[in-house]
């Protein structure tokens, strides 16, 4: 059983920056990335990257949230810029593995004051 770890988030305020950090226990995937649900809302892509480092946004993040990995360390990562209020949201790790299907982290929320 493949498990994700998110760590990061918590409270920033508009214009500050945030990093997430998301550590799978073994590495199976071929595209990971982030994915976000406000409430009310339903789970939107964020970013999302693959083994090879192609790299793909959601038009609202764009030139302010960058997405990395690091296959060494089964680990990749979310940096936050020029946050918005409309960023806040709970933030969710995603993986996917061309065997095994889809995983998904527990959510870390992100809260961002005006």
């Amino acid at each position: 059983q493949v498990q994700l770890m998110e760590s990061g988030g918590g409270l920033g305020q508009a214009g500050g920056s945030l990093r997430l950090s998301c550590a799978a226990s073994r590495r199976v995937f071929d595209v990971m990335g982030w994915y976000r649900q406000a409430p009310g809302n339903e789970r939107e892509l964020v970013a999302t990257i693959t083994i090879g480092g192609a790299a793909n946004y959601a038009d609202s993040v764009k030139g302010r949230f960058t997405i990395s990995r690091d296959n060494a360390e089964n680990a990749w990562y979310l940096r936050m810029n020029a946050l918005k209020p409309e960023d806040t949201a709970a933030y969710y790790c995603y993986a996917k593995s061309p065997v095994k299907g889809v995983y998904w982290g527990q959510g870390t929320q992100v809260t961002v004051s005006s």
